[in-house]
């Protein structure tokens, strides 16, 4: 072990959800406003995984009101509380970039 893993040991999430790129997932987010904490929720279809470690994060992408909302989290980040998986999907590409085109060629 080199001393860059020695450091990110100590940030690194114990439990993390096993989820795939294709899945359907709920992320919960806190957010703060003021001295107000609260659970926001980002429901959406995992389009990409990459990196490892502290660096690891992955993108959803979702449809609200007619247009396309994609978000990047960090795996890692306090501020993600958890993620939920609704349902498995069942693909065979590492990346569905394909499905940003798909969905705003259906309206």
């Amino acid at each position: 072990m080199n001393k860059i893993e020695l450091v990110e040991k100590d940030y690194l999430k114990k439990t993390l959800p096993e989820f795939k790129v294709g899945d359907h997932v709920k992320v919960s987010l806190k957010v703060q406003e003021g001295d107000k904490t609260r659970t926001q929720l980002f429901e959406g279809i995992v389009i990409r995984k990459r990196g490892r470690s502290t660096g690891a994060t992955f993108s959803v992408l979702k449809e609200v009101r007619g247009e396309l909302v994609e978000k990047t989290f960090p795996i890692h980040s306090p501020h993600v509380e958890k993620v939920v998986v609704t349902f498995k999907g069942n693909v065979k590409r590492s990346k569905l970039y394909n499905l940003r085109k798909k969905l705003i060629a259906a309206k």
